[in-house]
């Protein structure tokens, strides 16, 4: 009896122990700022996708991607803000701006894929005026596969499928932004 009760006193301190996967960012509080807002459709922001890091990855983690999504969009289906994927399971995190593709901060091999704006990269938030504020769920995922064996023209849906198919493990962070 004493060595069952001593076995399961060790498994509980080590599930309390145990990590989670974990998304954080330096540059995000819970709201929005103008540098993450999208600059055009009446917004005026500087369009830079936020500095993000992960910690505890599942140790079979063969790539990660990254989406920001936007609930509240008066769509339907709401509105994809990032969609990055194929990220090397060596990188941990990425810099501010990363999102741009012009500049080229992405680790090699990334794919930035198509948003609801109708091109590839970041692209931030920007809620019809007084619609109140939007919820943007920023999600790492830590995937099974390399590559997804998509590019950079595959729709948000598409992506999504992939995504779905090949999460180990996801972890999210909430930014919300109202106009």
């Amino acid at each position: 009896m004493k060595k069952i009760l001593f076995l399961l006193a060790t498994l509980a301190t080590c599930a309390a122990n145990a990590q989670n996967f974990t998304l954080k960012s330096n540059d995000l509080g819970g709201q929005a700022t103008t540098k993450q807002v999208f600059n055009g459709f009446g917004c005026t922001g500087e369009n830079l996708s936020p500095q993000l890091y992960w910690e505890n990855a599942p140790k079979d983690t063969k790539s990660y991607a990254i989406t920001i999504h936007d609930e509240n969009a008066p769509t339907g289906s709401g509105w994809w803000h990032w969609l990055a994927f194929d990220i090397p399971a060596t990188t941990k995190e990425l810099k501010t701006g990363a999102g741009d593709i012009a500049k080229n901060l992405m680790p090699a091999g990334a794919i930035q894929s198509l948003t609801d704006f109708g091109k590839a990269g970041y692209g931030g938030p920007c809620p019809p005026e007084g619609h109140g504020f939007h919820k943007y769920t920023i999600t790492v995922y830590a995937l099974k596969t390399e590559k997804l064996g998509l590019d950079k023209n595959a729709s948000p849906a598409l992506v999504g499928y992939y995504l779905n198919g090949n999460t180990i493990e996801k972890a999210s962070i909430v930014m919300y932004y109202k106009r």
